[in-house]
């Protein structure tokens, strides 16, 4: 089962368009990030767009045009980043209801329904505690 990427593309993206920043590169274009992340940069704006509506990024027109962050990357947790691109559940249930005439089959999903709640809290408390700055900091560590 393939895992969902798009908190990694969000979390490069982001990052990216810092450290184009700082490089004094100036506004990072939807063309410059899709080349760094190796996608088109279609996929990029959509997904920067979802950062835009969550406040994490805004969008310049005209001569400067591009994505700048809209706080700086201290401020900015991998949460705040998971949220906004509003992933799918971890865990899901069956399909298709189980079969309720059997013991298991009427009993499995209020079981599991609890344990996944804990875990995708877990998982939002873990992120809530990594900042992009934290990111940036490990990615220019492991060149």
């Amino acid at each position: 089962m393939a895992g969902n990427s798009q908190l990694t593309v969000a979390a490069h993206a982001l990052t990216w368009i810092e450290l184009h920043r700082r490089i004094g590169e100036g506004t990072a274009t939807s063309e410059g990030v899709a080349g760094s992340v190796n996608t088109n940069p279609v996929v990029i704006r959509r997904l920067l767009g979802r950062m835009r509506d969550a406040g994490l990024v805004h969008s310049r027109r005209g001569a400067d045009a591009g994505w700048v962050l809209a706080r700086p990357l201290e401020d900015i947790t991998l949460r705040e980043v998971y949220e906004a691109i509003e992933p799918p559940p971890l865990f899901a249930m069956h399909r298709s209801d189980p079969n309720l005439g059997c013991p298991v089959g009427s009993g499995i999903q209020p079981a599991m329904r609890p344990v996944y709640a804990r875990v995708e809290e877990a998982v939002r408390t873990e992120l809530d505690r990594i900042t992009l700055a934290d990111v940036l900091r490990d990615v220019l560590a492991s060149r």
